[in-house]
Order: C-alpha cells, then sequence, then structure tokens
C-alpha cells in the first residue's frame, strides 16, 4: 500500500510526542536571508514575461553520474526556470514508482550525497544564474553530517532544500540551520493541510511554497487542476510566497492548466519516465537518452509559456 505523502503524515522518528502542536518562531532572517536572491530573481524574471515558472526535477547519479549532469546542464536550456536534484535514497516515502525506480539506479552506480554536490558544483561552475534545489530525504543528510552539509551546499552552489520527511515540529534539525546559513528551506503543502495547520506549515518557509496537488506518491494521478486552483488561491492568502504546484503534471496541457492558478509547475515522474524509457536493458544511457528529458521539457515549457498572466509592473 501506497504511503500518504503531506507535512501532516509524517514518519514515525519524526511524529511529534502526544498532542504537541508547537512551532518555532518565525527566524528573524527570512525577510532578509541572501539565499532566496537567486530564487527571488527568477520568479520575478519569469512575472515580468506574465507568466509562471517551469520547475524540472530529475535525479542525481541516474542513469550515471555523467549523463545525469549533461541531463542537469540541459534543462535551463530546454526552458527549465529552476532545477530540482534528486538525493538518492533507498526510502522515499513520498515518491511512486518512477523516481524510486531512479534513486535506485543512482545508488547501484554508487551516487552519494558527495558525488550529488560535486554534479551541482560542476553545473554552477557554467550556469550561476538558475536557481538549484536539493529535494530528498533527512537521513542522507543526517548521516552526512548536518552543519558539514550545509557547508558543502552553500558552497557547491545549492539554493535550497526540500526535505519531505522533516515537519516543522522539527525545525531545529535542519530548517533553522539551513536558514542561517543561507539556504532555503522550501516547504510542502497538501490537500489536507487545512487552514489550522497551515500556519504552521508556512513559518519559516522560504524561496516557495511546493502545494502537493494529490493525497498520494509522485506520478500517481493527475490532480483535478480546478481544484488545485482554488487550493493555490487559500494558501497565497497565508503568504507573500510563490506557490508552485508539482505531483501528477505529465504534459504541456497539464502544464497549462496548473499555471493558470499557479506561480510555478513541477515535473518529476513525467521527465523520469521519459529517461527510463530510452535506457537499454541493463538500465545503460543510449544515444537518445539526454534528447529525450528535453524534448518534453521544451513541451512542458511552451504549456506554461502558453497561459499569459498579468506581468508585472
Amino acid at each position: 500500500m501506497a504511503l500518504r505523502v503531506g507535512v501532516d503524515s509524517l514518519p514515525l522518528r519524526y511524529a511529534p510526542a502526544g498532542n504537541d502542536t508547537r512551532v518555532h518562531s518565525e527566524c528573524p532572517m527570512l525577510k532578509t536571508q541572501p539565499m532566496t536572491q537567486r530564487i527571488e530573481a527568477r520568479f520575478q524574471k519569469c512575472r515580468a514575461e506574465g507568466r509562471a515558472a517551469l520547475v524540472t526535477y530529475v535525479m542525481a547519479g541516474d542513469p550515471d553520474p555523467e549523463t545525469s549532469l549533461e541531463i542537469l546542464k540541459s534543462l535551463p536550456k530546454a526552458g527549465a526556470d529552476i532545477v530540482e536534484f534528486g538525493l538518492p535514497f533507498t526510502d522515499p516515502m513520498a515518491d511512486g514508482p518512477a523516481i524510486q525506480a531512479a534513486g535506485l539506479r543512482a545508488l547501484k552506480v554508487g551516487q552519494d550525497t558527495v558525488k550529488t554536490l560535486d554534479l551541482i558544483r560542476r553545473f554552477r561552475a557554467e550556469d550561476r544564474d538558475t536557481p538549484v534545489i536539493l529535494m530528498g530525504y533527512f537521513n542522507p543528510i543526517y548521516v552526512y553530517g548536518v552543519d558539514r552539509f550545509l557547508v558543502d551546499a552553500k558552497e557547491a552552489g545549492v539554493d535550497g532544500l526540500i526535505v519531505v520527511d522533516l515537519p516543522p515540529e522539527e525545525d531545529d534539525e535542519l530548517c533553522l540551520p539551513a536558514l542561517k546559513a543561507g539556504l532555503a528551506f522550501i516547504r510542502l503543502a497538501t490537500p489536507t493541510t487545512d487552514d489550522k495547520r497551515l500556519p504552521a506549515v508556512l513559518t519559516n518557509t522560504a524561496g516557495f511554497v511546493y502545494y502537493v496537488s494529490i493525497t498520494g506518491i509522485t506520478g500517481a494521478a493527475t490532480p483535478d487542476f480546478g481544484k488545485v486552483a482554488t487550493a493555490v488561491e487559500r494558501i497565497k492568502r497565508h503568504t507573500p510566497l510563490p506557490v508552485v504546484v508539482g505531483f501528477g503534471v505529465k504534459s504541456g496541457a497539464h502544464a497549462a492548466a496548473v499555471a493558470q492558478g499557479a506561480d510555478g509547475v513541477v515535473v518529476g515522474s513525467a521527465l523520469i519516465d521519459a529517461l527510463k524509457g530510452t535506457l537499454d536493458a541493463e538500465d545503460r544511457a543510449t544515444a537518445g537518452s539526454v534528447e529525450a528529458v528535453t524534448k518534453l521539457v521544451k513541451e512542458l515549457s511552451e504549456g506554461v509559456r502558453s497561459v499569459a498572466k498579468r506581468a508585472a509592473a
């Protein structure tokens, strides 16, 4: 049975004791922290162009480090505004079969946190402007060492973190240290995040808010686009941050539908599926692997750009 994802669906390790719903007071760095500059600049650019942002996710090391780096470099050129790079983990509770398989392929070839940060460092040597969000789970970061990880991630050129299994009650673990180190900590909101819970979710969130459009795992279903727009409106009443929407977006038409109401559209599983379709019997890259991903990104980019929004003054 698939495990339902969301900030209110916590693994036992991170569940608050009893009825404890305490959260930390807002971090005083939020209004001035430097780590959001690249993220803020990209959303400002998209607003000036009167459109939503396209956020693309791929897994570090899938199907091998060099191919994944080539894919990462190709994403902005194909139309991605922000890139999310997955940190491989053996037990990805929020991810569906496509991303689970991508993580296992990466782990099989030896991808780890050190190598992932090195790929970002190499990407950043050629691209100084595209925001890079590292997305994954707390365990690899904990094993690496939080302080060491934050120093190395910042040096490599990471702009923000999405760590799906750390709720607000655990902000001391990584969120607050990340903000202090100059990295945005991006939180997930879900269809089950009601108005009572939402302020806790938004406390200390920086960069943007990631709205999970379905109550399920990545790539599991197509969202109800009307309900998504309503949910985004509700979240935006509580925060000035951009709200991006992911989970279930598979095509340019889907991207256009989500872009009607959201500040950004996130696509991951569909890109992983496109890559998987080009691998050989041994899960090795072929001549068409990078092109398959960029072809879909171009379609998604066209979908996002087809929706005219009010340009920023």
